[in-house]
Formats: structure tokens, sequence, C-alpha cells
């Protein structure tokens, strides 16, 4: 197994889960995490501009494998879905199409007036959609050099969650907006979050029944898009410490048992099950906030990343002692398999 560094004596403990480290770590925050869907690849996007992608062998071991710059920031990176192809989006208003595999130059797709915020491969599709700060999607058609199709949004995305044909979009002003991705020009229903806070992040249901919602003030949302299953939606509260409240910036159901991810600017982790209603695992908390994470595709591997989040602006952040580390997560069956509510059969 890969090592990773021991704390020193009187240091906050870096990897207090023993996570395996991937190395070399981007040399600022971490915005976006994403698997292959096909292989064990990880793309990493960053505020230092960069896309990078390490592949996690075996025996946990990363090796860098390639990585390609923005002009300014990047903030999201999505796969195509026979896993040859990564897509990445930021500040410079770009989307970025790099043919990974065959290792070819990127091509860029242009169009969005403000940084884009979110990416999603539509399989069924075969479109990429794009969510932006200018308060549009955009449906890309990698053929064109123009958009197929420009959706507008009541303001900016924020966040976006796909689960075909149900795709989710959270903008400012705490707008969820849902579409049935059969006939994308249309709004299917438009809500407001029903969380008293901005949206941080969105995680359909693999049943498309419904969505999760995730919140600055340490909250989520379950909520169905069906009236008639009003009565199953609630709220909960986590990322939280005494009177502290941390932002749930990173929602990600389990590929296999449907169970969810929630990760939070406290530097904590837990795996939930929303069927039960309960906690399955909470980890211990990492010194500094988790920013996103994601399964893999078998769901054996839990990658996060744990760097400074903004959150208390440029004068809280020390870049000579600044760290970003991206770690990877054994999953347990046992931590991820949804169990009834103890009392009951």
């Amino acid at each position: 197994m890969a090592s990773f560094n021991a704390a020193g004596a009187g240091a906050a403990n870096p990897n207090p889960n023993k996570s395996l480290e991937v190395n070399p770590a981007p040399g600022d925050s971490v915005s976006s995490l994403s698997f292959s869907p096909k292989a064990n690849h990880l793309i990493a996007t960053s505020w230092d501009n960069q896309v990078r992608c390490w592949e996690v062998q075996p025996g946990g071991q990363c090796q860098a494998k390639a990585s390609i710059s923005h002009d300014q920031p990047v903030l999201c990176s999505a796969w195509n879905d026979d896993g040859t192809t990564v897509f990445s989006g930021g500040c410079d208003k770009v989307v970025k199409m790099w043919p990974l595999l065959s290792g070819g130059q990127p091509t860029a797709l242009s169009g969005h007036e403000a940084p884009i915020k979110e990416l999603a491969w539509i399989q069924p599709m075969g479109l990429l959609v794009s969510g932006s700060w200018d308060k549009t999607l955009r449906y890309w058609d990698l053929r064109q050099a123009q958009p197929a199709h420009v959706q507008q949004l009541p303001e900016r995305c924020y966040a976006l969650s796909l689960s075909y044909p149900l795709l989710a979009v959270g903008t400012a002003d705490r707008n969820v907006i849902i579409f049935n991705l059969q006939n994308p020009q249309a709004e299917f229903k438009r809500i407001v979050s029903p969380l008293k806070y901005q949206t941080r992040c969105l995680a359909a249901f693999p049943d498309q029944s419904g969505f999760l919602v995730g919140s600055i003030e340490g909250r989520v949302g379950v909520h169905h898009v069906d009236d008639a299953n009003q009565s199953k939606n609630f709220t909960f509260k986590c990322h939280r410490e005494g009177n502290d409240i941390y932002s749930v910036n990173s929602l990600n159901f389990h590929p296999v048992h449907h169970t969810f991810a929630t990760a939070g600017s406290d530097g904590g982790f837990n795996f939930w099950d929303k069927d039960s209603k309960q906690r399955l695992k909470a980890f211990s908390k990492c010194p500094s906030p988790i920013t996103c994470s994601t399964f893999n595709q078998d769901g054996s591997i839990f990658a996060y990343a744990v760097c400074y989040d903004w959150s208390k602006g440029a004068e809280k952040h020390t870049p000579s002692t600044a760290k970003t580390n991206i770690f990877l997560h054994s999953v347990q069956e046992s931590d991820v398999k949804g169990k009834p509510r103890a009392g009951k059969k």
C-alpha cells in the first residue's frame, strides 16, 4: 500500500483516516474530482488552472498520467461514458474537451459569458451540458462549435446533478429547476430549496425520483419531485460542531448501494442511508475543509480533497503553510450498505 505522511508531534494530523494520498498534489485548492466510468482514472481540477489525471493502481498507489491547463482557475470536470474524453470548465468561460486516452490535444468550446460552474455528460443523448454563472445551461453536440441548445436559468448556476432523464439545477436565490431531458427545452418543475440558505451541492437520486440538496448552513434536504411523495421529504443537520456550522460541499450517491456520502468544511465526511434516515458511518475530521469528493465506478474508492475553501477570504489564507491533499478511502461494504433502523425488521 502507498505510504502517507504521518503528522509531526503536536500538529493536527492531516490524514486522520489513514487514507491513501494522491501525489503529486495540486498546487492550489481542488474544485472538483471525477472518476472515469470505465477505469480507476481520477481527474482533479484546481485553482492553479490545472486539470490533472492519475491512475489508481490495484494496490492503491497513484501514478500521475497527464495534465492540461486553462487560462484561469478550473471549477468543474466530467467524463464521457466510454472513459476516453475529459471535459473541464471554469473561470476562462470555455469548456475544454480533452481526448485523454488517445493522447490528443484539448479543443475548446466557447460561448458562455461568465465562469462555468458545472458539467455533466448525458449519455443517452450524446450531449454535454454546462451550467454557468451567466444564467444559462448550454447543451453541446461535440461535432459542432455552437451549442445545440441554450436554456435560460432564473439565476446563476451553482450546482447540477444528472440521473437521466432527471436533471436538477440549483441556482442563486435558492431555486432548484428540474428538467426532464426527454424534453430539455421546457422546465419540468421549479421549486424553492427546502433549505433556508444558499445551495452548495445537489445529487439526483439514482432512481430519478428526487434529489439531495446541501447548503452552506450544515444541512441536507431529501426532496422528491412528485408532489404525491411530499410526505417522504425531510431535512437533517450535519457538518456542525457545537455552535459552529459548516457548509456541506459535496453529495455523492454510492453507485451500488444508493446510500450517499456528505463532505463538508468541517473537514468531515459521513455515509448515510436516506431510506432508513440514519448515518451509517462517521469518519475522523481532517484539519482543513473537504471541498469535493466522489466515488469510483464500482464504489470501492471514495476520493476527497482536503484544502482551504476560501470561506474566510484571503486574510485566512497563508500560502506558505497552505496544503492541498487528495485522499483515497478504501470503502468497506458494511459502511455503505443500507441498514434497517434498529428495532425494525
